[in-house]
C-alpha cells in the first residue's frame, strides 16, 4: 500500500536586527563570551517589568504582510507557563492565536525542484527566546545572552509531502528573512531551529479530510536544513514500516528529537492533544493598537525580495534560471549586482563577473562580499576597460586579482603595470611584418585550413607584445599577411 506524507513545519527565526531585546534593554548581539548580553529581566529577577521593542513588532508585521496575512488591530502579549532550565521566569512572553497574534491564515509561494508550490500559513507570532544549556560530561552549564532575543515562530499547515518540499520552503523564508533586514538567518549562530510534525495516511483516501490523516509525530528542535531533510526521510520511512507490519499501535502521538550521530530519530516524551500550559494574557504589557497608517508604512518599506528579482533577471535581464538563482542567493550578492547594474554595467558581463570569479574568490577566502575590495563602481571601471578594449579579458583576470593584493583600483592597476592593450593597426601590422621575416620558411608553407598555423604567428605577436596586442586585431591582420605572402 502507498502512503501520503502530510508535513507542518513550526520555524523559529532570530530577530538579529534590532539593537536590543524584545522586552529588555539588553543588546541583541552575537557573543562568544557567556552572559555578558544581560540584564535583571532576562534573569527573571522578582520586580522587573518589560518593556515592547518596537522595532521587533515591526520586523514581525513586516513579515506577516509578506506572508499574506491577516494583521490584528490591537496586539496582545501571553505567558506561556511551563518549567524549564533555560526559562528563568518559569514562563515564556508570547503570542497565542487567540487574540490574533502578529499575522494568522497567510500563504506563500515558494519553488521546488523547478515548480512553484504554495503552503499555507497558520500564523506567525513574536516571542521571547530561551537561554541555551550546553550539557558536558558531569555538568550542565546556562548561557542567559540568548534569553529574551526577538524570536519570530512561522506555523504552516499539514501541506508539504515530502522532504524536498519542506526544505525547499526553508530555504524560501531564510531568503525573505535577510532580504528583509529582520535576521542574518544563520544556523550556525542558532538564528534558526525547526520543529517538523509529520504523519502518513492511506494515499488512496482525500487528503482534505482531516479524518483520514494519520498519528502526528513531532520532531523538536531540528537546528539545520539537512537534518531537517533527513529526519523528515526517517520518520516517514519508519512509521510507513510499522504500518506495513501492522503495527498501526506503535505510531503514537510523541516528541522525538534528531540525532545525527545515529542518523535516527528518538522518542523524547509522550503527547497528548494539547499540553496545558495556562495562557493568559501578560499583566505587564498592556494591550496596544496597530494603526492602519503604521501598517501602511512598514508594507511600502518591503524591498523587493529574491522571488521577485530572480523573475526579473530572467525576464527582463534575460539571464539564465541557473545565473538568477546564484545571485538571488544572498541579499548582499544581489545588492552588489543590483548597483554594479544601476551604474551602468552591462548586464550579462556583471552577472558573469559576479557569478565567477567574485563568488568564487569569496568562497575561498570564507569572506562576505561586505569586506570585498572591489566595490560595484570598481567592477564597473573593469569592465569598461575589458569592453573598450583597453585591456583584453585575460589581463582582465590579471587585473582583478592584482587589484586585490595591492588594493588599488583597475585603472591604477592598469596604469601603473602598463597593461593598455595595442588596438592600433598600423603598430601591429609592424609587428605582423617583424614576426613573418623572422618565420620565413614557415610563413611560406602557411595552410589556411590549418588553424593550428595562425595560432603560432599570433602567439609570436603575443610573445613581442608581452600580451598587450588585442588578440583579434592581431589575428585579422596576420592572417591577411600570410595569405597575401603565399598566393
Amino acid at each position: 500500500m502507498g502512503y501520503l506524507a502530510k508535513i507542518g513545519l513550526e520555524m523559529h527565526c532570530e530577530i538579529s536586527e534590532t539593537n536590543s531585546k524584545v522586552f529588555s534593554s539588553a543588546a541583541n548581539t552575537y557573543s562568544s563570551i557567556p552572559n555578558s548580553n544581560i540584564r535583571p529581566l532576562d534573569m527573571g529577577f522578582p520586580g522587573t517589568l518589560p518593556v515592547v521593542n518596537k522595532e521587533a513588532v515591526k520586523m514581525a508585521l513586516k513579515t506577516s504582510i509578506v506572508l499574506n496575512c491577516s494583521q490584528p488591530e490591537y496586539m496582545y502579549f501571553e505567558r506561556k507557563n511551563y518549567y524549564y532550565p533555560d526559562m528563568p521566569k518559569n514562563y515564556q512572553i508570547t503570542q497565542e492565536t487567540k487574540p490574533i497574534p502578529v499575522g494568522i491564515y497567510g500563504h506563500v509561494e515558494y519553488e521546488c525542484n523547478g515548480e512553484e508550490k504554495s503552503v499555507r500559513v497558520n500564523n506567525i507570532h513574536l516571542e521571547e527566546d530561551a537561554a541555551s544549556q550546553d550539557h558536558l560530561f558531569d555538568v550542565s552549564t546556562i548561557d542567559y545572552n540568548r534569553a529574551g532575543v526577538p524570536l519570530l515562530e512561522l506555523v504552516t499547515e499539514p501541506d508539504f509531502h515530502s522532504a524536498d518540499e519542506a526544505v525547499s520552503f526553508l530555504e524560501h523564508m531564510r531568503s525573505v528573512y535577510q532580504y528583509l533586514d529582520i535576521s542574518e538567518a544563520d544556523s550556525k549562530k542558532g538564528q534558526l531551529r525547526c520543529d517538523v510534525n509529520v504523519s502518513i495516511m492511506d494515499e488512496n483516501l482525500d487528503e482534505n479530510n482531516p479524518k483520514n490523516w494519520g498519528t502526528k509525530v513531532e520532531i523538536k528542535n531540528v537546528n539545520s536544513f539537512g537534518g531537517v531533510r533527513d529526519a523528515i526521510n526517517y520518520e516517514i520511512k519508519r512509521q510507513s514500516k510499522l504500518k506495513d507490519n501492522g503495527e498501526y499501535d506503535k505510531v503514537v502521538q510523541e516528541t522525538r528529537r534528531w540525532d545525527e550521530e545515529s542518523q535516527s530519530t528518538i522518542t523524547m516524551r509522550s503527547k497528548v492533544d494539547a499540553l496545558d500550559y495556562k495562557y493568559f494574557v501578560e499583566p505587564n504589557i498592556p494591550k496596544f493598537k496597530i494603526s492602519k497608517e503604521w501598517l501602511k508604512e512598514i508594507k511600502e518599506s518591503i524591498p523587493e525580495l529574491a522571488y521577485d528579482r530572480k523573475k526579473k533577471y530572467i525576464n527582463e535581464y534575460n539571464l539564465s534560471e541557473y545565473d538568477s538563482n546564484i545571485l538571488v542567493k544572498e541579499k548582499s550578492i544581489s545588492d552588489y549586482f543590483e548597483k554594479a547594474v544601476e551604474l551602468g554595467c552591462d548586464i550579462k558581463q556583471a552577472a558573469n563577473w559576479v557569478n565567477g570569479m567574485i563568488l568564487s574568490y569569496l568562497n575561498y577566502n570564507e569572506m562576505k562580499i561586505k569586506d570585498f575590495f572591489i566595490t560595484p563602481e570598481m567592477l564597473k571601471e573593469l569592465i569598461d576597460l575589458i569592453e573598450s578594449k583597453t585591456i583584453s579579458s585575460k589581463q582582465g583576470k590579471d587585473v582583478f586579482y592584482k587589484c586585490l593584493e595591492e588594493k588599488k583600483s583597475p585603472k591604477q592597476v592598469v596604469k601603473d603595470e602598463g597593461m593598455m592593450q595595442i588596438t592600433d593597426e598600423n603598430e601591429i601590422i609592424n609587428i605582423v611584418n617583424e614576426v613573418i621575416n623572422e618565420n620565413e620558411s614557415q610563413a611560406k608553407t602557411y595552410d589556411s585550413q590549418n588553424p593550428k598555423a595562425l595560432d603560432y604567428f599570433v602567439g609570436q605577436i603575443m610573445k613581442k607584445t608581452r600580451g598587450k596586442a588585442n588578440p583579434s586585431v592581431a589575428s585579422k591582420l596576420m592572417k591577411e599577411a600570410l595569405e597575401k605572402l603565399v598566393k
